[in-house]
């Protein structure tokens, strides 16, 4: 079942086309990763999902309803211009924000504790915003975007200003809201964690949706013909060459703590595996073999700099179980 549905969007800024027929959906209990470079259309889609932008053209639901400003009291929305009172203290400042979501207020107050304390604030209550350092600010914007548990959370580049440490709790918290069912759009440059959070993502690029899938699909879509190989003994690169069955033999880096030697191979187009590795382990033992799959910057790259060569796979969109997702941003 879907949360968000959207449909043919449209979006003009006097001369710029911000949305350009935007189509998506996204699941109800996902995790989004929404990606684009910057000035791509992804904060206007967010604006507008969130009944802050009037459209030209489309439309967008959510839980069934048309976006409006009602429907985005079921939204919490961080958006990445952050604005907090400087001279409120942390308490009021998060209780606040909850209250125009129409959040209870007794039931926010145990969500605000137990934030509070995943995010070591606790004795900063009652400290006033600007008191408080700009990571520890950040920390208060979130807390005060999810106090009233919203069922949609859009979460523009949370990451940004976090060191290693904070980005760690503020990942645990995603998957806090996640294990309760809460559907999250993130939107976000920091692909490792795009990457490690998401199972499925769309990349957004001068309005228009480029990649729109789940991320294993996405990856394997876009595969090459590298392989990476790790063997008990050293190859004989001249002799694997002479197969005919490789463009290609590079030494790659060991992975997790495996012992050998490794290599990137280039295969030939249509090659089998199968044949590949019978050719190989008549030189030495194979200890592991694995299709090289592009990571999610490579796939970002590839797409916003216009290497045409990557394949987009066939949206899915019949059953609650397939992909459905949302995304865009036009800074």
């Amino acid at each position: 079942m879907n949360i968000l549905e959207i449909r043919g969007l449209y979006k003009r800024f006097s001369s710029v086309t911000a949305l350009d027929g935007v189509s998506l959906d996204v699941t109800r209990g996902s995790i989004l990763g929404l990606l684009g470079p910057n000035g791509a259309g992804k904060t206007t889609l967010l604006r507008i999902i969130n009944g802050l932008l009037t459209i030209d053209g489309g439309s967008v639901t959510i839980a069934g309803k048309p976006a409006s400003l009602d429907t985005s009291r079921h939204i919490g929305y961080m958006p990445e211009e952050r604005g907090l009172y400087d001279n409120a203290t942390v308490e009021k400042q998060i209780m606040f924000f909850g209250m125009l979501k129409d959040g209870d207020p007794a039931r926010m107050r145990q969500v605000m504790k137990e934030y509070i304390e995943l995010f070591n604030l606790t004795g900063q209550e009652r400290r006033k915003v600007k008191e408080l350092s700009k990571g520890n600010q950040q920390k208060v914007q979130i807390i005060a975007t999810l106090v009233h548990e919203p069922e949609l959370v859009i979460l523009d580049e949370p990451f940004s200003g976090f060191d290693p440490i904070n980005g760690a709790l503020l990942q645990e918290l995603i998957d806090r809201l996640h294990n309760r069912g809460a559907t999250i759009i993130l939107s976000s440059h920091n692909m490792h964690a795009v990457e490690e959070m998401c199972s499925h993502i769309a990349l957004v690029s001068h309005g228009r949706i480029l990649v729109d899938g789940r991320l294993d699909d996405v990856k394997e879509a876009n595969k090459t013909d590298e392989l990476l190989l790790t063997t008990a003994a050293p190859l004989d690169r001249e002799l694997a060459m002479d197969s005919g069955h490789f463009l290609e033999i590079g030494d790659d880096v060991l992975r997790n703590g495996r012992k050998g030697f490794a290599y990137r191979l280039k295969k030939r187009p249509g090659i089998p595996n199968g044949e590949l590795l019978r050719d190989i382990s008549l030189q030495a033992d194979v200890l592991h073999f694995e299709e090289a799959l592009p990571s999610l910057n490579d796939i970002f790259m590839r797409y916003t700099t216009g290497d045409i060569n990557l394949h987009i796979p066939a949206p899915q969109t019949d059953t609650a179980s397939q992909t459905e997702y949302a995304c865009q941003n036009l800074n």
